[in-house]
Formats: C-alpha cells, sequence, structure tokens
C-alpha cells in the first residue's frame, strides 16, 4: 500500500476533501498542533482499532509529527483487517513545509 505524501494530503485538504485521518501522538502534542482527525496515541492504538466507524477498506491517514509512529500505527491497522491504510511520509512536519 503506497504511502501519501506531504504536497498530496495539503492539495486534498485545500481541495475540502473529506478524509479519514489518525493522529497517533500522545493529546499534548496533538493540541499543540494538529489538522484535525481521531487522536488515538499510539500505545492505545491496538486496543482502541476494532471501536474505528470507518469500514475495513475505507482510506485512512495515520499521522505523526515525524512519520515514525504512524507507520507503526499502518501497520496495526493492516494487521486488524483495515485494507487502504496509508502513511504520512516524513509526519506534520513535512506536511507544515510543504504549505
Amino acid at each position: 500500500m503506497a504511502d501519501i505524501t506531504a504536497v498530496e494530503l495539503n492539495e486534498r485538504i485545500r481541495m475540502g476533501e473529506k478524509i479519514n485521518l489518525i493522529d497517533v501522538r500522545d493529546g499534548l502534542e496533538y493540541h499543540t498542533y494538529n489538522i484535525g482527525g481521531l487522536n488515538i496515541p499510539l500505545g492505545k492504538l491496538p486496543t482502541e482499532v476494532n471501536n474505528l466507524e470507518w469500514n475495513k477498506s475505507d482510506e485512512i491517514i495515520v499521522v505523526c509529527k515525524m512519520g515514525l509512529r504512524s507507520k507503526t500505527g499502518k501497520l496495526i491497522l493492516l494487521q486488524n483487517g483495515y485494507s487502504n491504510v496509508k502513511n504520512l511520509e516524513g509526519g506534520l512536519i513535512s506536511l507544515q513545509k510543504s504549505k
């Protein structure tokens, strides 16, 4: 499954597209800066993955600060049957730089 670049995600946000987004950073990081979406810290994702309201075939984009935790989050979702999961390459830092 291909990931998504910051440029691609910025364009989709700019176009007003509805995006299924999971931010796997801790609460303090999320409240300091976020682009919306569901905040589920990476440590809680394995137990929360079955409570998501999306279909397992829906596109879900996972984000974090630099793209490392979200890569792990993507793997957790894939292991739990979600089939269309993308990691934001370079994380939110990359997204901010690409604006």
